[in-house]
């Protein structure tokens, strides 16, 4: 039986369910105690002892991995669909086989995406803080027919969001030089960042962060955005950077802004984001559905014993 270290939060929420799955693969799991990622140091404390490690939004890096690789650690598997976090060159150059777990939950993160953008559209978060303080606020929203909205990123989770977004009537510009054409979804728009921001009335972020895209969203481009413009970003947070954004909101320029993550997580206690009344906040939580966490943890079990075996 192979040790296996799980240290991703959505399936730590469910780890019962997996416990047998993982046994008749030859695998025994052990949750770690974190509510979003450990340090480098507790994973270099921790890792050694372990053959394999489902991996969550950790500081993956080469040190982890070299420091791991010194005591058993043989593979690993990135739980889910972002990979920055992790050193992939690191463990090919140490011989370490690792995978990660795509198209699981763009249904999913897309759900939550399009809860955001109405959220954003008709208050309807502000409205449950102000009831809930004992006022009965009636703000008028913006309908979404015939609004226009942008879509950074046009893979799994994407597609997923801008599908739904024309069944609101919306108009679509998406923005990714990976991909091409309109991938089926007839009428949808495309644009090389960051033209036509001028257009939009909503901004959602579904890309992966890379080397070319840190702060894709900064003051230059908030500057050039319609005045007004709503910001979701379910993707990650270093694509925005955060501090044009709080001046962005306090000036009004950005009406409003759904983050689902942030720069730093968890968000700080002392960060100015705190202070900005007209932004709903989520943990980094997108996927997290009973139904995806258990397609996602079942495909990570069945990797990671294919490289233990």
């Amino acid at each position: 039986m192979k040790d296996v270290l799980v240290t991703c939060p959505p399936m730590l929420g469910q780890i019962d369910l997996f416990m047998d799955v993982a046994a008749q693969q030859g695998l025994r799991l052990h949750p770690a105690k974190t509510t979003q990622v450990l340090s480098e140091d507790e994973l270099q404390n921790l890792l050694p002892d372990y053959d394999g490690w489902i991996i969550g939004d950790d500081p993956a890096t080469r040190a982890v991995f070299e420091t791991a690789k010194s005591g058993r650690l043989t593979a690993a598997v990135k739980w889910g669909i972002g990979v920055d976090n992790v050193d992939f060159a690191a463990c090919k150059d140490m011989g370490i086989p690792i995978t990660n777990t795509p198209m699981m939950f763009g249904a999913e993160v897309a759900d939550v995406a399009l809860g955001y953008v109405i959220g954003l559209a008709r208050e309807t978060f502000s409205i449950d803080r102000a009831v809930r303080a004992g006022g009965w606020p009636k703000p008028a929203g913006i309908s979404l027919a015939g609004k226009t909205v942008g879509v950074v990123g046009l893979g799994d989770i994407g597609q997923n969001t801008c599908s739904r977004l024309q069944a609101f009537g919306m108009n679509v510009i998406a923005y990714d030089p990976g991909v091409e054409g309109d991938t089926g979804i007839n009428g949808l728009e495309r644009a090389a960042w960051p033209a036509r921001v001028g257009d939009l009335d909503f901004l959602i972020f579904t890309c992966a962060l890379n080397q070319h895209n840190h702060h894709m969203l900064n003051a230059d481009v908030l500057t050039a955005a319609k005045d007004g413009i709503r910001i979701v970003n379910v993707a990650r947070g270093p694509l925005i950077d955060e501090a044009a954004l709080i001046v962005a909101l306090k000036s009004g320029k950005v009406h409003s802004a759904a983050l689902d993550v942030f720069e730093v997580e968890p968000l700080p206690n002392d960060s100015p984001l705190r202070e900005m009344g007209r932004c709903i906040f989520g943990t980094h939580n997108g996927s997290n559905t009973v139904d995806a966490v258990i397609r996602a943890s079942h495909e990570a079990i069945k990797h990671l014993a294919g490289f233990l075996a």
